[in-house]
């Protein structure tokens, strides 16, 4: 069962995606795909050596995005103007 940002799901209902189970879809634009790849960036480069479990985590997200070379063109300010 998908997990929606914004609704409430019973945390019962949460235990009931696997750790491997996909447990949301987002569609985002480019500038937001930008956005989401250099705060997740700056989110794991601040991490220290106690928080290896979420840095992990992190670098897994990110695996799945774009690389940076691929996002380096992308104007965030386009069409916002």
């Amino acid at each position: 069962m998908p997990c929606y940002f914004g609704s409430r799901v019973a945390e019962e209902e949460l235990h009931l995606i696997g750790p491997d189970e996909i447990a949301y879809r987002l569609d985002l634009t480019p500038a937001q795909l930008k956005i989401t790849w250099v705060a997740l960036k700056s989110f794991a480069d601040d991490f220290g050596h106690d928080e290896r479990d979420v840095h992990a985590v992190v670098r897994e997200v990110l695996d799945k995005l774009p690389g940076e070379s691929a996002l380096r063109d992308i104007d965030i300010s386009r069409g916002r103007r």
